[in-house]
């Protein structure tokens, strides 16, 4: 599901795992940049090792649109809101919030990314952006989130470096 008017020929994500940032382009320039948080354990596309993988990839399906800002997913399907302190500290985990991006491989190195459910998402955990603490997904800020879905359509070219 393409996002109306927008060609993905001429956007490209780029996520720096360095800076801890995710900088977005339209026709060669920078048009948005947000904090995000990589993964804890460094780069790596090995299956399990909850690592960011690295490379070039697309966005393969996007979910969440129309969803409330804070919405919690669980294996993409929206299951309640979040409010911080409302659920058990068993369930405070590394929850997927707010919108996905769920990213597809296109090299061989990275081509298990979709099987190993790398997304860009919106978190529970957003004191944490800016440093590398995730599982291996992009965390954004929720609010970020929702600006970055609105601007970009399903087959953005996404490079992380």
């Amino acid at each position: 599901m393409q996002s109306e008017g927008k060609n993905v020929c001429d956007q490209r994500i780029v996520v720096n795992l360095a800076n801890q940032d995710l900088r977005l382009f339209e026709h060669g320039e920078e048009c948005a940049r947000y904090p995000v948080s990589t993964s804890k354990f460094g780069p790596g596309c090995e299956e399990g090792s909850y690592r960011t993988p690295l490379g070039h990839f697309t966005v393969d399906t996007m979910i969440g649109a129309g969803s409330p800002e804070r919405t919690i997913f669980r294996s993409r399907l929206p299951d309640g809101m979040w409010e911080p302190g409302k659920l058990a500290p068993e369930d405070e985990g590394d929850l997927v919030l707010t919108r996905i991006l769920w990213l597809h491989g296109v090299e061989e190195q990275n081509a298990n990314t979709k099987q190993r459910y790398i997304y860009i998402h919106g978190t529970n955990h957003e004191e944490l952006i800016g440093s590398p603490e995730s599982q291996g997904c992009v965390r954004m800020k929720n609010a970020d989130m929702v600006d970055l879905f609105g601007r970009v359509a399903e087959g953005t070219a996404v490079e992380i470096v």
